[in-house]
């Protein structure tokens, strides 16, 4: 009975943010060229959005938005043939590698296993 309230409660919406309901666009650019593109983003709530591409599919990037708590969140990306790489303080990073396993693995590497005949 405890979970299912706890989790009833947890599936409740968040009341949205007055500004957010309100929030304007102040400043929108869209430039699309045969060689690339710039197209920003800026509203009255403080999202922003820059990006600029070129011919090659390349795109670099950045948003930001304020949380629930009133912290600034930021986010850079580059999106090209490796794929999405985004960037920023908020994301989640793995733990590092423990210093053991890092110098097996320095050792795996160092002594590579001979082929078998």
């Amino acid at each position: 009975m405890i979970c299912a309230v706890i989790g009833l409660a947890a599936a409740l919406p968040v009341a949205p943010n007055p500004d957010d309901v309100k929030a304007e666009v102040v400043s929108r650019k869209d430039d699309i060229r045969p060689d690339g593109f710039d197209a920003s983003l800026d509203t009255t709530n403080h999202i922003t959005r820059a990006e600029s591409g070129d011919e090659h599919g390349n795109i670099h990037g950045s948003f930001a938005w304020i949380s629930p708590e009133g912290e600034k969140i930021e986010i850079s990306y580059v999106a090209d043939e490796n794929g999405y790489q985004p960037q920023g303080a908020s994301l989640p990073v793995p733990p590092p590698i423990p210093a053991e396993i890092q110098r097996s693995l320095e050792w795996i590497a160092a002594h590579p296993s001979k082929p078998e005949h």
